[in-house]
């Protein structure tokens, strides 16, 4: 069994790595700009776009993604063997951490994104098949709608149905975890929620925005 101390270091690594703010520290260091003063307020890819457009936007999206990922990369490093299911409870618990670090970042006064881009990375570490699945679902919803929320959330609930019967998981803890992931993700976009039922929601521009 791993001790505490090792858990309580790689648990630390996976949210230090999830912490980076990566919108933050790139429109404060190309623009002078606090994406978070800007747009929804917040410090996520989708904000970073509209905000900064997608030369800023896409890079951000792409570091969120790895930041997950490689979070989740971290329990392939612990020096103690785990079997199938405990390790895939290391896995969860790693990108979880990583994913609390997004939304509450150490690096950026605690103030930070939504976490779909980070979450995204954590699942393609943990469950590729089902997490390629949703890219696709949350491509097609956005090319058909424009609108990044509806796409995050139809992709979100679509998980741990592609987990239970598509994949037909017997791993109880990602089964869990799967459908936590859909409550989480429609808990986070309340406010969006709200802009949809009064047809104010945003859609994703991605041409920068002028200075």
């Amino acid at each position: 069994m791993m001790p505490l101390y090792t858990i309580a270091t790689f648990i630390l690594l996976a949210y230090l790595i999830g912490s980076i703010p990566t919108s933050v520290w790139l429109g404060k260091l190309f623009y002078s700009i606090d994406v978070r003063q800007y747009g929804s307020g917040n410090a996520g890819a989708t904000n970073t776009i509209r905000v900064l457009g997608a030369k800023v936007g896409v890079p951000v999206l792409i570091v969120d993604v790895l930041k997950g990922f490689f979070a989740v990369r971290l329990a392939y490093l612990a020096p103690y063997e785990m079997a199938g299911s405990s390790f895939v409870a290391f896995e969860l618990a790693l990108g979880t951490v990583a994913l609390i670090g997004h939304v509450f970042p150490v690096f950026a006064q605690f103030k930070g994104g939504k976490g779909v881009a980070t979450l995204l990375g954590f699942m393609l570490a943990v469950q590729p098949q089902a997490s390629l699945v949703c890219l696709g679902i949350f491509i097609l919803v956005i090319f058909i709608s424009k609108i990044v929320s509806v796409s995050s959330m139809t992709a979100a609930v679509s998980f741990p149905f592609i987990i239970i019967f598509a994949l037909e998981n017997s791993t109880p803890a990602l089964t869990v975890f799967s459908i936590l992931v859909a409550i989480a993700v429609i808990v986070t976009h309340r406010k969006n929620i709200r802009r949809l039922l009064k047809n104010e929601e945003s859609k994703v521009n991605f041409r920068k925005k002028e200075q």
